[in-house]
Protein backbone atom coordinates (compact mmCIF):
# COMPACT_ATOMS: atom_id res chain seq x y z
CA UNK A 1 0.00 0.00 0.00
CA UNK A 2 1.48 3.15 -0.78
CA UNK A 3 0.84 6.15 1.05
CA UNK A 4 1.55 9.66 0.24
CA UNK A 5 2.48 11.34 4.06
CA UNK A 6 2.62 15.25 4.52
CA UNK A 7 4.50 17.18 7.29
CA UNK A 8 2.80 20.23 9.06
CA UNK A 9 3.79 23.44 7.33
CA UNK A 10 6.84 25.15 9.24
CA UNK A 11 7.95 21.78 10.03
CA UNK A 12 11.92 21.97 10.56
CA UNK A 13 14.37 19.35 8.48
CA UNK A 14 17.92 19.45 9.11
CA UNK A 15 20.88 17.78 10.08
CA UNK A 16 23.91 17.48 12.44
CA UNK A 17 27.12 17.07 13.77
CA UNK A 18 29.28 17.94 16.75
CA UNK A 19 32.11 19.82 17.08
CA UNK A 20 35.76 17.22 17.99
CA UNK A 21 33.94 14.78 15.11
CA UNK A 22 34.16 16.91 12.17
CA UNK A 23 36.03 19.91 13.04
CA UNK A 24 39.60 19.02 13.26
CA UNK A 25 42.62 21.60 13.39
CA UNK A 26 42.72 20.39 16.99
CA UNK A 27 45.56 22.68 18.44
CA UNK A 28 44.85 25.87 15.52
CA UNK A 29 44.32 29.50 16.74
CA UNK A 30 44.50 28.59 20.17
CA UNK A 31 42.33 25.89 20.91
CA UNK A 32 43.00 24.09 24.74
CA UNK A 33 43.36 20.32 24.74
CA UNK A 34 40.14 18.72 25.17
CA UNK A 35 39.20 15.51 26.94
CA UNK A 36 38.92 13.97 23.75
CA UNK A 37 41.96 14.85 22.32
CA UNK A 38 43.61 13.45 25.46
CA UNK A 39 41.77 10.44 25.17
CA UNK A 40 42.64 9.98 21.45
CA UNK A 41 45.97 10.18 21.69
CA UNK A 42 46.21 7.64 24.69
CA UNK A 43 46.83 3.85 23.45
CA UNK A 44 44.47 0.98 22.89
CA UNK A 45 41.49 3.56 23.25
CA UNK A 46 40.16 4.42 19.61
CA UNK A 47 39.48 1.59 16.85
CA UNK A 48 42.89 1.52 14.97
CA UNK A 49 44.61 4.70 16.68
CA UNK A 50 42.26 6.79 15.20
CA UNK A 51 42.28 10.57 16.35
CA UNK A 52 39.90 14.01 15.73
CA UNK A 53 43.10 15.80 14.59
CA UNK A 54 42.05 16.39 11.47
CA UNK A 55 38.90 14.53 11.04
CA UNK A 56 36.76 16.46 8.52
CA UNK A 57 38.37 19.27 8.35
CA UNK A 58 35.68 21.35 8.20
CA UNK A 59 37.26 24.14 10.57
CA UNK A 60 39.26 25.05 7.60
CA UNK A 61 36.34 23.49 4.95
CA UNK A 62 32.78 25.45 6.39
CA UNK A 63 31.95 27.62 3.88
CA UNK A 64 31.86 24.45 1.44
CA UNK A 65 30.03 22.75 4.11
CA UNK A 66 27.20 25.42 4.22
CA UNK A 67 26.85 24.86 0.24
CA UNK A 68 26.23 21.33 0.48
CA UNK A 69 23.73 21.89 3.10
CA UNK A 70 21.99 24.59 1.30
CA UNK A 71 22.16 22.30 -2.27
CA UNK A 72 20.33 19.72 -0.27
CA UNK A 73 17.73 22.17 1.13
CA UNK A 74 18.58 22.40 5.35
CA UNK A 75 15.95 24.14 6.89
CA UNK A 76 18.29 23.62 10.23
CA UNK A 77 21.47 22.87 10.85
CA UNK A 78 22.50 21.48 14.22
CA UNK A 79 26.31 21.76 15.59
CA UNK A 80 27.91 21.85 19.06
CA UNK A 81 30.54 24.42 20.11
CA UNK A 82 34.29 23.28 20.88
CA UNK A 83 34.43 24.60 24.87
CA UNK A 84 38.32 24.61 24.28
CA UNK A 85 38.23 26.51 21.26
CA UNK A 86 36.46 29.27 23.37
CA UNK A 87 37.98 29.10 26.56
CA UNK A 88 41.63 26.97 26.07
CA UNK A 89 41.87 26.69 30.04
CA UNK A 90 37.75 26.20 31.08
CA UNK A 91 37.67 29.62 31.99
CA UNK A 92 39.03 32.82 32.19
CA UNK A 93 40.72 33.76 29.28
CA UNK A 94 38.93 33.88 25.95
CA UNK A 95 40.51 33.15 22.79
CA UNK A 96 38.75 35.40 19.91
CA UNK A 97 39.66 33.35 17.16
CA UNK A 98 37.81 30.49 18.36
CA UNK A 99 35.05 32.72 19.02
CA UNK A 100 35.17 34.14 15.41
CA UNK A 101 35.12 31.02 13.71
CA UNK A 102 32.11 30.20 14.98
CA UNK A 103 30.58 33.42 14.41
CA UNK A 104 31.26 33.06 10.81
CA UNK A 105 29.63 29.78 10.97
CA UNK A 106 26.78 31.75 12.48
CA UNK A 107 26.60 34.41 9.77
CA UNK A 108 27.31 31.70 6.74
CA UNK A 109 24.09 29.77 7.52
CA UNK A 110 21.85 32.48 8.10
CA UNK A 111 23.41 33.57 4.93
CA UNK A 112 22.39 30.67 3.11
CA UNK A 113 19.03 30.24 4.94
CA UNK A 114 19.53 28.06 7.34
CA UNK A 115 18.82 28.14 10.64
CA UNK A 116 21.69 27.55 13.39
CA UNK A 117 20.77 25.37 16.36
CA UNK A 118 23.76 25.28 18.66
CA UNK A 119 24.72 22.37 21.25
CA UNK A 120 26.83 24.24 23.82
CA UNK A 121 28.42 20.56 25.31
CA UNK A 122 28.92 17.48 22.75
CA UNK A 123 31.56 16.00 25.19
CA UNK A 124 34.79 17.53 24.59
CA UNK A 125 35.01 19.02 28.20
CA UNK A 126 38.46 21.19 28.59
CA UNK A 127 41.55 18.97 29.57
CA UNK A 128 42.20 21.97 32.14
CA UNK A 129 38.95 21.12 34.09
CA UNK A 130 39.55 17.77 34.03
CA UNK A 131 43.11 17.89 35.30
CA UNK A 132 40.71 19.97 38.01
CA UNK A 133 39.13 17.05 38.48
CA UNK A 134 36.25 17.48 35.67
CA UNK A 135 32.38 16.56 36.20
CA UNK A 136 33.08 15.31 39.42
CA UNK A 137 33.92 18.48 41.20
CA UNK A 138 30.82 21.05 41.23
CA UNK A 139 33.00 23.87 40.08
CA UNK A 140 32.71 22.55 36.66
CA UNK A 141 29.61 22.84 36.50
CA UNK A 142 30.45 27.03 37.34
CA UNK A 143 32.74 26.63 34.94
CA UNK A 144 30.14 25.74 32.11
CA UNK A 145 28.33 28.53 32.97
CA UNK A 146 31.06 31.37 32.34
CA UNK A 147 31.00 29.35 29.13
CA UNK A 148 27.58 29.29 28.73
CA UNK A 149 27.37 33.30 29.47
CA UNK A 150 30.56 34.04 26.85
CA UNK A 151 29.37 31.84 24.10
CA UNK A 152 25.75 33.43 24.42
CA UNK A 153 26.62 37.38 24.51
CA UNK A 154 28.99 37.04 21.67
CA UNK A 155 26.10 34.92 19.25
CA UNK A 156 23.12 35.20 21.30
CA UNK A 157 21.62 38.32 18.47
CA UNK A 158 22.04 35.58 16.03
CA UNK A 159 21.57 32.38 17.68
CA UNK A 160 18.56 31.68 18.90
CA UNK A 161 18.24 27.99 19.14
CA UNK A 162 20.27 26.69 21.94
CA UNK A 163 20.85 23.20 23.69
CA UNK A 164 22.65 22.75 27.03
CA UNK A 165 23.95 19.29 26.74
CA UNK A 166 23.59 16.00 24.48
CA UNK A 167 23.15 12.73 25.66
CA UNK A 168 24.42 13.65 29.02
CA UNK A 169 24.26 9.77 29.81
CA UNK A 170 26.56 9.14 27.52
CA UNK A 171 28.94 11.71 29.17
CA UNK A 172 28.19 10.55 32.62
CA UNK A 173 28.15 6.84 32.34
CA UNK A 174 30.32 6.42 29.20
CA UNK A 175 32.69 8.85 30.87
CA UNK A 176 32.69 8.12 34.11
CA UNK A 177 31.54 4.43 34.67
CA UNK A 178 31.58 2.24 31.98
CA UNK A 179 34.77 4.32 30.57
CA UNK A 180 34.76 3.83 26.92
CA UNK A 181 34.40 7.22 26.61
CA UNK A 182 36.53 10.09 28.26
CA UNK A 183 37.79 10.52 29.94
CA UNK A 184 37.68 6.93 30.50
CA UNK A 185 36.98 6.55 34.12
CA UNK A 186 35.21 3.60 36.10
CA UNK A 187 34.06 4.36 38.92
CA UNK A 188 30.28 5.16 40.41
CA UNK A 189 30.87 6.92 43.45
CA UNK A 190 32.55 9.65 40.64
CA UNK A 191 30.17 8.86 37.84
CA UNK A 192 27.45 9.96 40.29
CA UNK A 193 28.20 13.14 41.59
CA UNK A 194 29.56 13.66 37.26
CA UNK A 195 26.20 13.42 36.49
CA UNK A 196 24.48 15.62 38.67
CA UNK A 197 26.99 18.04 37.99
CA UNK A 198 26.29 17.84 34.58
CA UNK A 199 22.65 18.37 34.84
CA UNK A 200 22.87 21.56 36.96
CA UNK A 201 25.22 22.87 35.07
CA UNK A 202 22.63 23.06 32.68
CA UNK A 203 19.52 24.21 34.83
CA UNK A 204 22.38 27.22 35.77
CA UNK A 205 23.11 27.74 32.18
CA UNK A 206 19.08 28.25 30.69
CA UNK A 207 18.85 31.62 32.34
CA UNK A 208 22.03 33.03 31.67
CA UNK A 209 20.94 31.69 27.86
CA UNK A 210 17.96 33.54 27.72
CA UNK A 211 19.39 36.73 29.41
CA UNK A 212 21.96 37.23 26.51
CA UNK A 213 19.75 35.80 23.68
CA UNK A 214 16.75 37.25 24.11
CA UNK A 215 13.56 35.21 22.08
CA UNK A 216 14.85 32.27 22.35
CA UNK A 217 14.31 28.71 22.94
CA UNK A 218 16.86 26.70 25.01
CA UNK A 219 16.29 22.99 25.81
CA UNK A 220 18.26 19.64 26.12
CA UNK A 221 19.18 16.73 23.84
CA UNK A 222 18.70 13.18 26.00
CA UNK A 223 18.90 9.53 24.24
CA UNK A 224 16.10 6.97 24.49
CA UNK A 225 15.87 3.84 22.88
CA UNK A 226 13.01 1.72 22.56
CA UNK A 227 13.97 -1.15 24.89
CA UNK A 228 11.75 -3.62 26.06
CA UNK A 229 12.04 -6.62 28.89
CA UNK A 230 13.58 -9.82 26.46
CA UNK A 231 10.65 -12.14 27.75
CA UNK A 232 7.90 -12.18 30.40
CA UNK A 233 10.10 -13.39 32.89
CA UNK A 234 10.07 -10.74 35.89
CA UNK A 235 13.76 -11.14 36.35
CA UNK A 236 14.05 -9.30 32.62
CA UNK A 237 11.53 -6.63 33.41
CA UNK A 238 13.46 -5.51 36.58
CA UNK A 239 16.84 -5.57 34.21
CA UNK A 240 14.23 -3.52 31.98
CA UNK A 241 13.08 -1.06 34.87
CA UNK A 242 16.92 -0.77 35.90
CA UNK A 243 18.29 0.02 32.66
CA UNK A 244 15.47 2.93 31.71
CA UNK A 245 15.94 3.95 34.68
CA UNK A 246 19.88 4.75 34.09
CA UNK A 247 19.76 5.80 30.87
CA UNK A 248 16.83 7.62 30.79
CA UNK A 249 14.56 8.88 34.12
CA UNK A 250 17.47 9.66 35.41
CA UNK A 251 18.27 12.74 33.31
CA UNK A 252 14.46 13.31 32.50
CA UNK A 253 12.92 13.27 35.84
CA UNK A 254 15.59 16.02 37.35
CA UNK A 255 14.82 18.68 33.97
CA UNK A 256 11.23 17.88 34.11
CA UNK A 257 10.47 19.09 37.92
CA UNK A 258 10.93 15.31 39.44
CA UNK A 259 13.76 14.30 42.05
CA UNK A 260 16.35 11.36 41.01
CA UNK A 261 14.14 8.20 40.51
CA UNK A 262 14.05 6.58 44.16
CA UNK A 263 14.08 2.94 42.35
CA UNK A 264 17.60 4.03 40.77
CA UNK A 265 18.36 5.19 43.81
CA UNK A 266 18.02 2.48 45.82
CA UNK A 267 19.83 -0.01 43.16
CA UNK A 268 22.88 2.11 43.34
CA UNK A 269 22.80 1.46 47.02
CA UNK A 270 21.52 -2.02 47.58
CA UNK A 271 23.09 -3.36 44.22
CA UNK A 272 26.24 -1.29 43.02
CA UNK A 273 27.94 -0.26 46.55
CA UNK A 274 27.01 3.16 46.22
CA UNK A 275 27.19 4.79 50.15
CA UNK A 276 23.90 5.33 51.81
CA UNK A 277 24.72 8.68 52.08
CA UNK A 278 25.77 9.35 48.90
CA UNK A 279 23.37 11.60 47.31
CA UNK A 280 22.78 13.52 50.42
CA UNK A 281 26.50 14.63 49.93
CA UNK A 282 26.19 15.19 46.39
CA UNK A 283 22.72 17.17 45.65
CA UNK A 284 22.60 20.42 47.88
CA UNK A 285 19.67 22.82 48.95
CA UNK A 286 18.39 24.23 45.51
CA UNK A 287 19.79 22.23 43.37
CA UNK A 288 17.00 20.45 42.45
CA UNK A 289 15.14 23.60 41.41
CA UNK A 290 18.04 24.77 39.72
CA UNK A 291 17.53 21.64 37.57
CA UNK A 292 14.34 22.37 36.53
CA UNK A 293 14.99 25.49 35.17
CA UNK A 294 11.70 25.85 32.55
CA UNK A 295 12.80 24.86 29.43
CA UNK A 296 11.35 25.09 25.89
CA UNK A 297 11.91 22.07 24.04
CA UNK A 298 13.73 18.70 24.77
CA UNK A 299 15.27 17.08 21.77
CA UNK A 300 15.37 13.10 21.98
CA UNK A 301 18.20 11.33 19.91
CA UNK A 302 17.08 8.10 18.60
CA UNK A 303 18.53 4.74 17.04
CA UNK A 304 17.31 1.49 17.85
CA UNK A 305 15.87 -0.90 20.05
CA UNK A 306 17.48 -3.41 22.71
CA UNK A 307 15.60 -6.21 24.33
CA UNK A 308 16.40 -6.65 28.03
CA UNK A 309 17.88 -9.66 29.76
CA UNK A 310 18.46 -10.68 33.22
CA UNK A 311 21.91 -11.66 32.28
CA UNK A 312 22.55 -8.31 32.02
CA UNK A 313 23.90 -5.32 33.41
CA UNK A 314 22.19 -1.40 33.71
CA UNK A 315 25.28 -0.50 31.45
CA UNK A 316 24.53 -3.45 28.71
CA UNK A 317 20.96 -2.31 29.04
CA UNK A 318 20.91 -0.36 26.30
CA UNK A 319 22.67 -0.25 22.37
CA UNK A 320 26.15 0.75 23.52
CA UNK A 321 28.13 -2.68 22.74
CA UNK A 322 28.03 -3.42 19.32
CA UNK A 323 27.24 -6.98 18.27
CA UNK A 324 28.06 -9.26 14.58
CA UNK A 325 24.92 -7.71 12.62
CA UNK A 326 22.72 -10.92 12.62
CA UNK A 327 21.56 -9.87 8.81
CA UNK A 328 22.13 -6.68 6.95
CA UNK A 329 17.84 -6.02 6.73
CA UNK A 330 16.90 -5.47 10.00
CA UNK A 331 20.80 -4.47 11.64
CA UNK A 332 23.15 -1.82 11.10
CA UNK A 333 26.65 -2.06 10.97
CA UNK A 334 27.02 -1.35 14.67
CA UNK A 335 24.87 -4.17 15.59
CA UNK A 336 21.71 -2.00 16.59
CA UNK A 337 18.74 -3.75 15.50
CA UNK A 338 16.37 -1.24 13.28
CA UNK A 339 13.06 -0.82 14.62
CA UNK A 340 11.37 2.64 13.18
CA UNK A 341 8.25 1.79 15.37
CA UNK A 342 10.43 2.73 18.38
CA UNK A 343 10.21 6.09 17.28
CA UNK A 344 6.50 6.81 17.59
CA UNK A 345 6.95 4.64 21.23
CA UNK A 346 9.40 7.01 22.75
CA UNK A 347 7.76 10.08 21.22
CA UNK A 348 4.30 9.58 22.78
CA UNK A 349 5.85 8.17 25.92
CA UNK A 350 7.77 10.78 26.44
CA UNK A 351 4.97 13.43 25.71
CA UNK A 352 2.19 11.30 27.68
CA UNK A 353 4.24 11.18 30.84
CA UNK A 354 6.25 14.40 30.95
CA UNK A 355 3.87 16.91 28.81
CA UNK A 356 7.18 18.70 27.08
CA UNK A 357 6.10 21.62 25.41
CA UNK A 358 8.13 21.05 22.06
CA UNK A 359 10.04 17.86 20.91
CA UNK A 360 12.81 17.43 18.19
CA UNK A 361 14.38 14.24 17.14
CA UNK A 362 17.59 15.60 17.60
CA UNK A 363 19.81 12.61 16.39
CA UNK A 364 18.90 9.61 13.72
CA UNK A 365 20.42 7.63 11.78
CA UNK A 366 22.18 4.31 10.94
CA UNK A 367 25.39 3.46 10.02
CA UNK A 368 26.16 1.95 6.71
CA UNK A 369 29.50 1.72 5.28
CA UNK A 370 28.22 1.63 1.21
CA UNK A 371 31.06 3.63 -0.95
CA UNK A 372 31.22 4.70 -4.22
CA UNK A 373 30.88 3.13 -7.22
CA UNK A 374 33.00 2.67 -10.02
CA UNK A 375 31.09 5.57 -11.23
CA UNK A 376 31.10 7.76 -8.31
CA UNK A 377 27.57 6.68 -6.72
CA UNK A 378 27.03 5.68 -3.29
CA UNK A 379 23.83 3.39 -3.54
CA UNK A 380 23.02 3.62 0.52
CA UNK A 381 19.65 2.06 -0.37
CA UNK A 382 19.65 0.69 3.63
CA UNK A 383 20.46 3.81 4.85
CA UNK A 384 17.60 5.48 2.57
CA UNK A 385 15.02 2.53 3.81
CA UNK A 386 15.78 3.04 7.20
CA UNK A 387 15.23 7.11 6.98
CA UNK A 388 12.11 6.73 4.96
CA UNK A 389 10.63 4.18 7.99
CA UNK A 390 11.56 6.62 10.82
CA UNK A 391 9.69 9.42 8.92
CA UNK A 392 7.09 7.50 8.55
CA UNK A 393 6.94 6.49 12.44
CA UNK A 394 7.45 10.24 13.55
CA UNK A 395 4.45 11.40 11.43
CA UNK A 396 2.33 8.97 13.17
CA UNK A 397 3.14 10.35 16.31
CA UNK A 398 2.59 14.22 15.10
CA UNK A 399 -0.93 12.67 14.04
CA UNK A 400 -1.56 11.33 17.39
CA UNK A 401 -0.93 14.43 19.18
CA UNK A 402 3.17 14.76 19.94
CA UNK A 403 4.35 18.35 19.41
CA UNK A 404 7.25 17.18 17.20
CA UNK A 405 8.63 20.11 15.71
CA UNK A 406 11.83 19.15 13.83
CA UNK A 407 14.12 16.10 12.86
CA UNK A 408 17.37 16.29 11.99
CA UNK A 409 19.29 13.37 10.56
CA UNK A 410 22.64 12.05 12.04
CA UNK A 411 24.52 12.81 10.40
CA UNK A 412 25.42 15.50 7.55
CA UNK A 413 28.40 13.34 7.05
CA UNK A 414 30.68 10.64 7.86
CA UNK A 415 32.92 11.43 10.69
CA UNK A 416 35.01 10.68 13.32
CA UNK A 417 32.55 8.03 15.99
CA UNK A 418 34.53 7.94 19.16
CA UNK A 419 35.64 5.07 20.28
CA UNK A 420 34.92 3.37 16.88
CA UNK A 421 37.23 5.99 14.54
CA UNK A 422 36.31 6.00 11.07
CA UNK A 423 35.30 2.57 10.84
CA UNK A 424 31.82 3.48 11.69
CA UNK A 425 29.60 5.99 8.94
CA UNK A 426 26.67 7.37 9.67
CA UNK A 427 26.74 10.14 7.12
CA UNK A 428 24.07 11.27 4.51
CA UNK A 429 27.37 12.67 2.95
CA UNK A 430 30.58 10.57 1.71
CA UNK A 431 33.72 11.89 3.05
CA UNK A 432 37.02 11.06 1.92
CA UNK A 433 39.45 11.33 4.84
CA UNK A 434 42.35 11.04 2.98
CA UNK A 435 40.89 13.97 0.32
CA UNK A 436 38.22 15.38 2.36
CA UNK A 437 36.04 14.95 -0.96
CA UNK A 438 32.53 14.81 -0.36
CA UNK A 439 30.11 12.94 -2.08
CA UNK A 440 26.18 12.75 -1.69
CA UNK A 441 24.98 9.63 -1.27
CA UNK A 442 21.45 8.54 -2.63
CA UNK A 443 20.20 9.25 0.81
CA UNK A 444 20.97 12.38 0.84
CA UNK A 445 19.43 12.97 -2.72
CA UNK A 446 15.87 11.03 -1.78
CA UNK A 447 16.19 13.79 1.95
CA UNK A 448 16.77 16.82 -0.28
CA UNK A 449 13.46 15.67 -2.12
CA UNK A 450 11.72 15.23 0.98
CA UNK A 451 13.18 18.40 2.58
CA UNK A 452 11.42 20.51 -0.72
CA UNK A 453 8.08 18.12 -0.59
CA UNK A 454 7.65 18.30 3.08
CA UNK A 455 6.68 14.88 2.93
CA UNK A 456 7.09 11.55 1.37
CA UNK A 457 5.81 8.70 -0.21
CA UNK A 458 5.91 5.55 1.99
CA UNK A 459 5.06 2.12 1.26
CA UNK A 460 4.24 -0.81 3.73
Amino acid sequence: MTQSIQFPDNFIWGSATSSYQIEGAWQADGKGESIWDRFSHTPGKIENGDTGDIANDHYHRWADDIKIMQDLGLHAYRFSVSWPRILPEGRGRIEQRGLDFYSRLVDGLLSANIVPYLTLYHWDLPQALQDEGGWVVRSTAEAFVEYADVLSRHLGDRVKNWMTHNEPAVSGWLGHLIGVHAPGITDLKKAVPASHHILLSHGWSVPVLRQNSPDSEVGIVLNISANAPATTNPADADMYRRGDGFWFRWWMDPVNGRQYPADVINDFIEKDGLPPEGMATIVQEGDMEAISAPIDFVGLNYYARHLVSSDETPEDAVVIHTQPPKDDVNWTEMGWEIYPPGIYQILTRVYMTYRVPKLYITENGASFSDAPDENGRINDLRRLKYLRDHFYYAHRAIENGVPLAGYFVWSLMDNFEWAYGFRQRFGIIWNDYETQERIPKDSALWYKDVIANNGLTYED
